[in-house]
C-alpha cells in the first residue's frame, strides 16, 4: 500500500514539474477569426459617396484584381463606399449566369479570384480612406446550393411540396428560401459574420431587401453591430420604412429616381420637390435614401444615363440634381466617362475607360466640391420653385451656404431669381467670383454651383 502511495506522489510531482518546461497548448480558435484590423473610418451616412462596381465590366479581366488596379481612379472620383456586386460561387442548374444566383454563401467564385483578392482589395481600399461593402442575396439561392438537397426544409414550397421560386418574380434561375426556419436564419446570419471578419468588409448592401421579412433584417443587423470595434454600413435595395427600424441606414430612392426621368421628358422641376419630401417624410435622424440616375439594373435593362438624360451635358446636369439633391450619391460603373448603350451583368462588358475625358474631370470636381463643402451635403435643401425649367436648391449648414441652379432643358432658359439669391459668390466649379443679378440665363443643361459666402 505505501509502495503504490509512493508511487502516485511521483507521478504526480512528475506531472507538475513538467508543466513549466512543457506547458499545455490551448485549442485552436474555432469559427471566422478576425482578419486585419476593423476599419476605423466609415463615413456616417450623410457623409457617404457610393460607387457600385461590376466585376465583369469593371477591367477586361472581370475580376477583384481589376477592381484593385481602378482603386485609385474610384478614389479621385470622391468616393468613400466601395459597393461591390455579389462575389460569391454561382449556382449552374437553370443558370442564366447570374451573379445574384448563389451557390455558396462563403466562397469567392473562381471567376473573380480568391478570399486573398478580397482581402488584398479591403485592404488596399482601407488605406486609401474607402470602406467596402458586399451585395448579399438574402432572399433566394441557387438550384444547386446543398441546402437544396442537405436541408429541403429551408425552401419555400407549393401544396405539391414542390420548392418555389419567389412568388411574384420570373426567377426562375433561384429557389426561394423559407425564413421561418430559424436554422437557416442563423446560417445567413453567421455567413454574412463570415465576411464582415475574415474579409474586413464593412457592411452589406441587401438585394431585394423588400422581399425579405422585417425581423429576419433586424435580427442579422443586430447581430453584425454587436461585432466589436466595428462601424458597418448596411443598404436595403427596398423602400419599405420599416428597413430603417429594423437597423438599415439607407435604402433606395426609386420614386424620385422616377421623378427626375419624368422630368428629363418635360415634367415640371417641382415633382422633384414633392418627391424628396414624400421620401423623407418617415426617415429618421442618420437615415438617408441613395440618389442615381444609373444602377446596374437600369443600365442592364433600361438604357445609360447618356441615353436617358439626353447625351452627356444632361446626364452631367442629372447628376448633379442627384448629388446635391439632400440624399446620398451613387455613382455605377462606367457613367462617369460616359458609357453609352447597356451594361450587362450577365456577361462580361468592356468599359473604354479613355472616353469623356471632360465628363470624368467634371465628376472629379462635383464630388470635390460635395465631398469638402459641409452644406453641400446637407440633407435639409430650400427649394426655390421659380420656373418649371430650373432646379435652384439653396442648402446651408451653420454660416456656410452654397446655391445651386440647373437648367433641366436642352434650351437655352432665363429665369429671375429674387434679391436673397443674389449677389457677390464663389463659382465652386471654377473657383472664380461671380456677381449673380436678379436675372439668369442659362444655356442647355448648364449648372452653376456657387458658394454664397
Amino acid at each position: 500500500m505505501i509502495k503504490k502511495m509512493l508511487c502516485f506522489a511521483i507521478t504526480i510531482i512528475g506531472l507538475l514539474s513538467s508543466c513549466g518546461d512543457d506547458p499545455i497548448t490551448p485549442p485552436a480558435p474555432t469559427g471566422p477569426q478576425q482578419y486585419g484590423v476593423p476599419f476605423a473610418e466609415v463615413p456616417t451616412t450623410n457623409q457617404a459617396t457610393i460607387y457600385e462596381v461590376n466585376l465583369r465590366a469593371q477591367s477586361s479581366e472581370g475580376n477583384l484584381q481589376g477592381v484593385i488596379a481602378k482603386l485609385q481612379h474610384i478614389k479621385d472620383l470622391g468616393t468613400n463606399v466601395i459597393w461591390l456586386m455579389p462575389i460569391y460561387e454561382q449556382g449552374v442548374t437553370n443558370s442564366v449566369n447570374s451573379p445574384y444566383c448563389i451557390k455558396d454563401y462563403t466562397k469567392v467564385s473562381p471567376e473573380y479570384g480568391t478570399l486573398s483578392d478580397l482581402r488584398a482589395l479591403t485592404d488596399q481600399a482601407h488605406a486609401l480612406g474607402m470602406a467596402v461593402i458586399l451585395d448579399w442575396v438574402a432572399n433566394h439561392t441557387s438550384w444547386d446550393h446543398p441546402w437544396i438537397n442537405q436541408h429541403p426544409e429551408w425552401y419555400s414550397k407549393n401544396s405539391a411540396g414542390q420548392i418555389i421560386i419567389p412568388p411574384g418574380t420570373n426567377w426562375n434561375d433561384v429557389a426561394d428560401l423559407n425564413f421561418d426556419q430559424a436554422a437557416m436564419r442563423k446560417a445567413q446570419i453567421d455567413a454574412m459574420k463570415y465576411w464582415v471578419l475574415e474579409a474586413n468588409v464593412d457592411g452589406f448592401r441587401c438585394d431585394y431587401a423588400d422581399g425579405v421579412p422585417f425581423d429576419f433584417w433586424q435580427d442579422a443587423i443586430s447581430d453584425l453591430r454587436a461585432l466589436p470595434n466595428r462601424d458597418l454600413l448596411m443598404l436595403a435595395e427596398g423602400t419599405r420604412n420599416d428597413h430603417y427600424q429594423a437597423g438599415f441606414d439607407l435604402t433606395y430612392g426609386w420614386n424620385y429616381y422616377g421623378a427626375l426621368k419624368n422630368v428629363w421628358t418635360g415634367s415640371s422641376t417641382s415633382t422633384l420637390t414633392t418627391s424628396h419630401q414624400t421620401e423623407f417624410s418617415n426617415i429618421t435622424s442618420g437615415k438617408s435614401k441613395i440618389r442615381f440616375t444609373t444602377n446596374h439594373d437600369e443600365s442592364a435593362w433600361d438604357a445609360s444615363p447618356m441615353t436617358l438624360f439626353n447625351g452627356k451635358n444632361g446626364a452631367i446636369a442629372a447628376s448633379v440634381v442627384n448629388i446635391f439633391s439632400g440624399g446620398v450619391p451613387l455613382l455605377y460603373t462606367g457613367q462617369e466617362v460616359g458609357k453609352t448603350g447597356t451594361t450587362p451583368f450577365f456577361s462580361n462588358s468592356t468599359i473604354n475607360w479613355t472616353a469623356n475625358q471632360d465628363m470624368l474631370a467634371a465628376y472629379q470636381k462635383i464630388y470635390s466640391i460635395y465631398q469638402t463643402n459641409a452644406a453641400a451635403r446637407s440633407q435639409t435643401v430650400s427649394a426655390y420653385q421659380l420656373s418649371n425649367d430650373l432646379i435652384c436648391w439653396k442648402k446651408t449648414n451653420g454660416s456656410s451656404s452654397v446655391l445651386i441652379l440647373v437648367n433641366v432643358r436642352n434650351t437655352n432658359i432665363s429665369v429671375n431669381l429674387p434679391p436673397i439669391l443674389a449677389g457677390n459668390f464663389i463659382n465652386l466649379m471654377t473657383n472664380q467670383a461671380e456677381t449673380v443679378g436678379t436675372s439668369l440665363s442659362l444655356t442647355p443643361y448648364a449648372y452653376r454651383i456657387y458658394s454664397m459666402n
